[in-house]
């Protein structure tokens, strides 16, 4: 009884299905994954190539002290003569004050070495007086941070702390290629390399001291241009008829007298003697 009654459940559930065309729902199409947008890497600027080369012996900067210009120079080892310059002047101090104290700005040395001082004129050094050493220190040394890659940046003339003048303190940079040549129009200098650079100070090798013009200018009052008015030299006959004049003056001043000689000459003395001559025919 109850296999009859399945059997029939059975029967009457297909003929449900079929009559109402009930289908199960399909199965949903599976999703095709996302395509993966490639990474592109950042296009990075090129550095700027540096115009002056870093000399092997240069100190590492996170080793030397920036406030310090003379531990920096000491540590390159070739430029004894002008640490002494920058410490009997006394404007190593106001260097290293500065430094410590800018926020902005900095400092840019042009340092010769040893054998640069050593090519000048023998007693020249000496020769200057303590403003003159002053001024020949102060215009190595220009008030603003230049890279080494920034030379040919520079408006000519360059300003140093000396001072800008194009009359007595020309100093022009000319960057070409890599090379940095410095003309001061006494000296023809070429920056070798890089001694010491960070953002603030900047210290660079050069192959000559810069010596700046004014101490080659002479100090000679132009010359007066000759007058318009100015008379013409005298020739000899004149100053002969001058000091016949002087002479007839001064006998005239004597006696009342007129000589014959001062007033009139050679000429004169004929003109009398054929005088004298006519009347003492006229008498005969």
């Amino acid at each position: 009884m109850k296999q009859t009654t399945l059997f029939s459940l059975s029967l009457f559930l297909l003929f449900c299905s079929t009559t109402l065309g009930i289908s199960p729902a399909p199965a949903a199409a599976p999703k095709a994954p996302a395509a993966k947008t490639p990474h592109t890497p950042k296009a990075v600027a090129p550095s700027p190539k540096p115009l002056v080369p870093t000399l092997p012996q240069s100190p590492d900067s996170p080793d030397s002290v920036p406030d310090d210009i003379t531990r920096i120079l000491k540590k390159a080892k070739m430029f004894s003569t002008l640490i002494r310059l920058l410490k009997t002047t006394e404007i190593i101090n106001n260097v290293n004050s500065q430094l410590i104290t800018a926020k902005t700005g900095g400092i840019t040395i042009l340092a010769p070495d040893d054998s640069a001082f050593s090519n000048l004129k023998a007693g020249f050094l000496n020769s200057l007086n303590e403003g003159q050493k002053i001024e020949l220190i102060q215009f190595h040394i220009l008030p603003q941070f230049v890279s080494s890659s920034n030379f040919d940046s520079l408006s000519n003339p360059v300003q140093t702390v000396a001072g800008k003048d194009p009359v007595r303190l020309p100093l022009n940079v000319n960057a070409l290629g890599n090379s940095v040549n410095i003309s001061t129009g006494v000296v023809n200098a070429t920056i070798l390399g890089v001694v010491y650079s960070d953002n603030k100070l900047g210290i660079y090798h050069v192959d000559k001291v810069l010596l700046p013009l004014d101490f080659f200018a002479t100090s000679k009052a132009p010359a007066l241009a000759p007058s318009s008015l100015a008379k013409a030299p005298k020739s000899a006959k004149e100053n002969s008829s001058e000091d016949y004049q002087g002479e007839t003056k001064q006998d005239q001043n004597k006696s009342g007298a007129v000589s014959l000689v001062g007033l009139g000459g050679t000429k004169f003395m004929s003109l009398g003697i054929a005088l004298m001559a006519v009347a003492t025919m006229w008498c005969l």
